[in-house]
């Protein structure tokens, strides 16, 4: 549905969008988004293709971290969720996925150290580089745990009423799409649960 509603609105960067063609257009993106992380392991990987066609010179994304308090509830529940037992270590890494200045998605990534090389928990804890680049070589596999868009540009009853269900532009939220994931080896083993929310700047106006 996303591919057909993105081929049957196409509006150049000088025409004006009715309110029709606007909401239908985010509701696309955010569609194709969605599908996107849903057939691939990697985040990262479909945040970086989605840097590449907004800028021709598109810069890597990058991970800038953010301070969490700690959180023993949550980290707990964690290593629950990752099956790890109740003395195995487990860090929060906080950080905002970056297209060059632009904040694209937002993560917290519980993950379980001892389960990653020292290489790559040095990188964790030392460079801005994002977590799926650094574990790339356990060729990780990615298990949605749940997918939630949280932002929806079509009323409800839109198609009963066509264009006159609009009476203007959608205003998207600050977030608008939401992913939990687990991390684990090809064998199964889980050492990483992900909680990503994805900002409005991966729409394009």
């Amino acid at each position: 549905m996303a591919a057909f509603l993105a081929a049957a609105s196409p509006v150049s960067a000088q025409e004006p969008q009715s309110p029709y063609v606007q909401r239908l257009r985010m509701l696309a993106q955010l569609q194709t988004l969605n599908a996107d992380l849903l057939s691939r392991d990697s985040a990262t990987a479909v945040l970086q293709s989605l840097c590449n066609r907004r800028e021709p010179d598109a810069p890597r994304i990058r991970a800038r971290r953010v301070e969490a308090p700690d959180n023993p509830q949550a980290a707990n529940a964690a290593r629950r969720q990752l099956g790890a037992a109740a003395n195995e270590a487990i860090r929060l890494r906080r950080v905002e996925l970056m297209c060059g200045e632009t904040v694209l998605s937002r993560a917290d990534n519980w993950y379980l150290p001892d389960r990653l090389t020292a290489d790559m928990n040095s990188m964790l804890n030392t460079t801005e580089t994002p977590f799926g680049v650094v574990v790339a070589p356990l060729r990780f596999q990615r298990r949605t745990l749940s997918s939630r868009l949280l932002f929806n540009p079509l009323p409800p009853g839109w198609e009963a009423h066509g264009e006159l269900a609009f009476e203007g532009p959608a205003t998207p939220p600050a977030q608008v799409l939401q992913h939990r994931a687990v991390l684990q080896t090809p064998d199964g083993r889980p050492f990483s649960l992900l909680v990503e929310t994805y900002t409005d700047r991966v729409l394009i106006p």
